[in-house]
């Protein structure tokens, strides 16, 4: 992922009161699951409609359902080599 990007999430997550991953001792750790969690949340927020589907009165499970492959298209894209990309 672009850097600041990463720096973004990383700060967000870590950020106690957040009311995110960090709030949460294994957040604040930031262990591999957290961490992914957190970019997974990154991910869906910025880079999705997520917070318009919810504003329009789409349930949070439907949303999440419709906007999966959005997030699996940008992970696999920042998983990919610079060069690839």
């Amino acid at each position: 992922m672009p850097a600041p990007r990463a720096d973004a999430i990383a700060l967000h997550a870590g950020t106690r009161g957040s009311g995110r991953v960090g709030r949460s001792a294994a957040g604040r750790a930031l262990g591999h699951q957290a961490i992914t969690l957190a970019v997974i949340a990154s991910v869906r927020h910025e880079n999705t409609d997520y917070d318009t589907l919810l504003m329009a009165g789409v349930p949070r499970e439907d949303a999440r359902d419709r906007i999966r492959d959005t997030i699996d298209q940008v992970l696999d894209r920042w998983r990919q080599p610079p060069s690839a990309q």
